[in-house]
């Protein structure tokens, strides 16, 4: 029985029931410093902690720490006609029922309200303190700004962690990420590029105190494409001479200027486009304004035009990584972050996700020394 495979299993096994390293080993009978030791890989469990732990996870010994299995499959009733072959559904149970709701389209996105910590008055510009009357005690919680829909997922894995920390996500174009994180705003600010090379002289542009990078993904950018364009579609200037509605993305977002580089290259002018002016704010709402039949084409990720069943076409492979200011680093929150982002369960749900391409996620991929005078 190796150490390392048996603790993976018992620490997702963990995980999966939403308990802390605390809760099961007292649940268990143990101390916290024996779950700690078998999850690590230090140690392997007595006869008597591992009958113990399998027991409050309601497996048996073999599950938990012995060869690993297949998770046998559950009978569940989807809330909407499934596409066929493998679809990503979140499952809930409902009295007796296991429901599967399929994300695909709106699911996808965490539309809706969310619970607020405070009241804010008046009126003052980004950045401005201003008076906040709390209402909830404040709590420790991980900032993220950038448009990676799948930012996302980092919100369960960190409330797991052992203390919980929260999850925040500010949706904005990479420029505006990078601007924020130099204001001491967020935690980390997430960038893209055609490599991580282009993210970390950005990087360095924008916060000349220091910084350390980290890879997230990587996914293709292009054309998305109401469905059935694609076979009359193989770029822009196909865009241009059909006369194409156009959903755009917002100025200082890599969608734009790849656009705009690529409306250059075939000596074409804004004024080309029919919707240049219009502005989405994610790879998502793009995707989901296409859909909607209000515009033809946008500049998107490809995992977004595959969230919505509409057609793609390549213009450039790119990275996304995520920026950690010098300031940040110590924090509390940061090697949360660090440690999911190391986690195979993010990379597992990374995987699922089509279009993504998890292989850069926790790589290290720099360390920016602050710039001298």
């Amino acid at each position: 029985m190796g150490p390392g495979t048996s603790g993976s299993r018992l620490r997702l096994a963990r995980q999966a029931r939403g308990f802390s390293q605390q809760q099961l080993a007292g649940m268990a009978g143990v101390s916290r410093q024996a779950v700690s030791a078998v999850e690590s890989g230090l140690s392997d469990p007595s006869l008597r902690v591992a009958l113990a732990l399998a027991r409050v996870l309601g497996m048996t010994v073999e599950e938990v720490f012995g060869p690993g299995t297949p998770v046998p499959e559950m009978a569940a009733r989807p809330l909407a006609p499934l596409a066929g072959g493998a679809t990503r559904v979140r499952l809930a149970e409902i009295g007796d029922t296991l429901a599967a709701l399929p994300l695909a389209g709106a699911a996808v996105s965490q539309g809706g309200f969310v619970p607020a910590d405070g009241l804010a008055s008046g009126s003052g510009p980004a950045g401005a303190a201003r008076p906040v009357r709390p209402l909830s005690p404040p709590r420790p919680t991980l900032v993220v700004a950038g448009c990676d829909p799948a930012f996302p997922l980092l919100e369960a894995p960190l409330a797991l962690l052992d203390p919980p920390v929260s999850f925040a996500w500010w949706p904005c174009a990479s420029g505006a990420a990078l601007e924020l994180a130099a204001a001491g705003l967020v935690h980390a600010a997430g960038v893209h590029g055609r490599s991580a090379d282009d993210n970390v002289t950005s990087a360095r542009t924008a916060l000349p105190h220091g910084a350390e990078v980290y890879g997230f993904c990587g996914w293709r950018e292009g054309l998305v494409l109401q469905a059935g364009l694609a076979a009359r579609v193989s770029g822009l200037v196909d865009v241009v001479k059909a006369g194409l509605r156009l959903v755009n993305r917002e100025p200082g977002s890599e969608a734009r200027l790849l656009l705009d580089q690529e409306l250059a290259a075939i000596g074409a002018s804004p004024g080309d486009l029919a919707g240049y002016q219009s502005q989405a704010t994610g790879h998502l709402d793009v995707a989901s304004a296409i859909a909607a039949g209000l515009a033809d084409v946008g500049v998107a990720s490809e995992p977004a035009a595959l969230a919505y069943g509409l057609d793609f076409v390549p213009l450039a492979a790119e990275q996304f990584d995520l920026v950690i200011p010098v300031g940040q680093a110590g924090s509390r929150e940061v090697p949360g972050l660090l440690k999911v982002l190391s986690s195979r369960w993010l990379l597992e749900q990374l995987a699922t996700l089509p279009g993504y391409d998890p292989a850069p996620c926790g790589e290290h991929i720099a360390t920016l020394l602050p710039l001298r005078p």
